[in-house]
This record gives structure tokens, C-alpha cells and sequence, in this order.
């Protein structure tokens, strides 16, 4: 995205309450409400299998290992027990979301280049 049309937050990838630092390898933008629903977590459930499993790290793990987009670019399509938890946990799909995508879409913005 060349311009972002809302601020982002300062996630620590993993919390500070959890042994993570404020060094840049473990800090990622985040948009509020994703930052807000991920608070201290590091791990949700997938949806499929039940399992407790790691949330996606921006730092370490591949979006496309982990996720893919619908076919009209609107929705976030998770691969594995950590794509779909992950989706499920932070709400990737929310209708606020699937709205930004809509209006980014019409404007060239999305999707995102891979």
C-alpha cells in the first residue's frame, strides 16, 4: 500500500510481559484494533483442529505459507492451524476490514503487492 489510510500501532511481537523487548527485530505495525485484540497473547486456537498453536509472526513466518486472499481479494483464506487461528483470534475478516479492503481495492490500493 502506498498510503495508509489509518495510523497504525506499535505491536512487540512478543509482549513485553512475556520476556519481549522494545528492540525493531520484535516490533511490528499493527493496526489498533489487531493490536488491541492481541494484547499479551502469542497463541489462539485453530478453528479446525482445536489446537492452541502460535500466532503468525511477521518476523520469522511467510504470509503466503500462512494465508492466501478469497478470489475477490476481500477476505484473508487461512492455510494452516496458525493462518486460521490467527484469523480467527484478531478477526482479519471483521466487516470493518472487508469495507477497507472494498474501498482500497476501487482505488488501486489493494491488493497488496505480494
Amino acid at each position: 500500500m502506498k498510503n495508509a489510510i489509518h495510523t497504525f500501532h506499535i505491536d512487540h511481537i512478543l509482549p513485553l510481559e512475556k520476556g519481549g523487548t522494545s528492540a525493531l527485530s520484535n516490533l511490528a505495525l499493527s493496526c489498533g484494533g489487531c493490536n488491541s485484540m492481541k494484547a499479551a497473547k502469542t497463541t489462539a486456537i485453530d478453528p479446525l483442529s482445536g489446537s492452541e498453536v502460535n500466532l503468525f509472526h511477521p518476523r520469522k513466518d511467510q504470509w503466503y505459507a500462512h494465508f492466501s486472499w478469497a478470489d475477490d481479494y476481500l477476505e484473508i483464506i487461512g492455510l494452516t492451524a496458525t493462518g486460521r487461528a490467527t484469523i480467527e483470534f484478531l478477526r482479519l475478516n471483521r466487516i470493518g476490514l472487508i469495507n477497507m479492503r472494498q474501498l482500497t481495492k476501487l482505488i488501486g490500493e489493494h491488493p497488496p503487492e505480494e
